[in-house]
């Protein structure tokens, strides 16, 4: 077999790939772009992508030979899974494993956003620390505050279970109910408007589908309070972001964390850079070494169970895949 690999990624993953097969990896710091992607993938039985590549029949048509892809990542908006179905090829994400380190980073962004952390940090470096100041970077408390949750999945969930040990009421909004998650945490489901309207801090854990993109726009914003918080460490294109580069800049809401962006990377004077109360990290929820060690293992188990023709631990259509070529 023969494996292509977008990206260097975890030796761990790798070493599990070459067991089994030629793999071939883009050797670059950047992504390949799409001519390049496609000599790459040139006669590849399979293919681990991430989440800077995009998958859709167009490169399945020209990798006729591909026959699995696996995307180290737990969401696959950069895919076309109709089209990979549709061609016969399994398409396998690597959920669970990110959950716990992704929670602890969203509540790292809400507390270096609330306690003005990068501020300070910076007037420090520039030299500005004289003395004691009774009125210096003054933020907004966590404990005892209230949270809301747009998402109530696996790390929706743990962001809650984190909630509880600073005490905050802590507000909900789904597809449907989660009876489990608000038994154990005392969580509250509430339509989105309510929760934009009560919450202190809105935290984003959704999918990027066509009914999240810009879910968060200029009209979801005016109805937050004037000292709200809005995280988002789910994807980037959840949020409108020049109607939350004008929110911020009026006074709309207080302040915003991000560890992603529409567009990604930003451009470096893109004006939400340039704002004082905005905090911006380069897409590393999961970026842990023990974290980003297990997605490359599951994404590598993934795509050598589904070129052996075994039920990957992980596959969004394999049940699909099966019944398209039994029909």
């Amino acid at each position: 077999m023969r494996i292509a690999v977008t990206r260097r990624i975890p030796d761990a993953g790798l070493a599990l790939l070459a067991e089994a097969a030629e793999v071939v990896v883009w050797p670059k710091s950047l992504p390949p772009n799409r001519e390049e992607l496609i000599g790459l993938t040139a006669g590849a039985d399979g293919l681990l992508t991430l989440l800077t590549e995009r998958v859709d029949g167009e490169l399945l048509d020209a990798v006729p030979t591909v026959r699995a892809v696996s995307n180290m990542a737990v969401g696959y908006d950069n895919i076309d899974v109709e089209a990979a179905t549709t061609r016969g090829v399994v398409v396998c994400i690597t959920p669970d494993v990110l959950t716990e380190t992704t929670a602890d980073f969203t509540f790292a962004l809400l507390l270096a956003v609330a306690r003005r952390v990068k501020p300070a940090a910076d007037a420090v470096l520039r030299g500005e620390w004289k003395t004691w100041e009774p009125l210096g970077f003054l933020g907004q408390d966590v404990y005892g505050s209230t949270l809301g949750i747009i998402g109530m999945g696996r790390i929706g969930q743990a962001v809650a279970r984190r909630a509880r040990g600073f005490a905050m009421t802590i507000l909900y909004t789904d597809q449907a109910p989660r009876p489990e998650i608000e038994n154990e945490v005392g969580a509250r489901f509430v339509g989105i408007d309510q929760l934009l309207r009560e919450s202190d801090v809105v935290s984003l854990h959704v999918p990027l589908t066509r009914e999240t993109r810009k879910m968060i726009g200029a009209e979801q914003l005016r109805m937050m309070k004037r000292s709200a918080i809005l995280i988002n460490t789910a994807r980037g294109g959840v949020i409108d972001t020049e109607a939350l580069a004008d929110a911020l800049e009026s006074g709309t809401i207080w302040a915003a964390g991000l560890d992603v962006t529409d567009p990604e990377p930003l451009p470096a004077d893109h004006r939400l850079l340039r704002l004082p109360n905005v905090l911006v990290t380069p897409h590393i929820a999961s970026a842990s070494e023990v974290t980003r060690t297990r997605m490359a293992r599951l994404a590598a188990e993934n795509l050598l169970a589904a070129l052996r023709g075994e039920r990957p631990p992980r596959s969004i259509n394999w049940e699909a895949v099966r019944g398209h070529a039994q029909s």
